[in-house]
């Protein structure tokens, strides 16, 4: 277990928060690994959650991107107050998602976090080229690195908003028909992952529309 210390923290949403950690001396870990993490204080040290390193291995500080459940009085309400110096506990590390080769990513919420470093790792090696992403949000407001996410991707990304609330706006979701309309070959790899309902439904009907069940990469 690695006792880190805090040397940046702030919300990127408005309830998204990412910290920026201590990088253990000699500490190694693979783009796609999680971390179970816990604060610091007697009572909340041993109620570890997981979460995905957004960083990569090279950099030399340690990066999370945690959504911030306040109604929950969890570890994520805790992780909430931390600031600048606190300390975080970071306990075993494991595989989440495993870069398999280009594909469509399908992320819903805080579901684009596993992703983050595949992006990153792919992008600063130039191979971006077979990788798109669709992304669920309620609003505009709840996207996760959108600045970042448009500058990797470019045309391959693509927001769908199932509250947005504006004039004009017409509630869309990831589901058969928007896969239907905006992927014209399904014999491809499929990365998925946000909420288990989300997963489920999307992996049934990728396999409906001919993806093999092989080709489907869950975390």
């Amino acid at each position: 277990m690695h006792t880190l210390k805090i040397l940046d923290t702030h919300y990127i949403t408005h309830d998204v928060k990412r910290f920026v950690l201590e990088k253990p001396k000699e500490f190694t870990y693979r783009t796609g690994q999680a971390a179970h993490l816990s604060v610091n204080l007697p009572e909340w040290k041993d109620k570890a959650h997981p979460f995905t390193f957004t960083s990569l291995n090279e950099w030399s500080k340690l990066e999370f991107t945690i959504k911030i459940y306040d109604d929950r009085q969890g570890v994520t309400h805790q992780l909430g107050k931390l600031i600048e110096g606190d300390e975080i506990l970071m306990h075993d590390v494991f595989d989440t998602f495993a870069y398999k080769g280009p594909g469509v990513f399908l992320a819903g919420g805080a579901g684009i976090t596993p992703f983050m470093a595949i992006f990153r790792a792919l992008h600063a090696s130039d191979n971006m080229r077979g990788v798109a992403l669709l992304y669920s949000n309620k609003t505009s407001k709840d996207i996760i690195y959108h600045d970042e996410l448009t500058k990797i991707l470019g045309p391959a990304y693509k927001n769908v908003f199932t509250r947005e609330g504006v004039i004009g706006f017409r509630e869309r979701r990831l589901d058969r028909d928007f896969l239907l309309e905006t992927i014209g070959d399904f014999d491809q790899r499929f990365y998925i992952c946000g909420p288990k309902d989300f997963v489920t439904n999307l992996k049934d009907a990728l396999i409906d529309l001919g993806a093999k069940q092989a080709s489907l990469i869950l975390e």
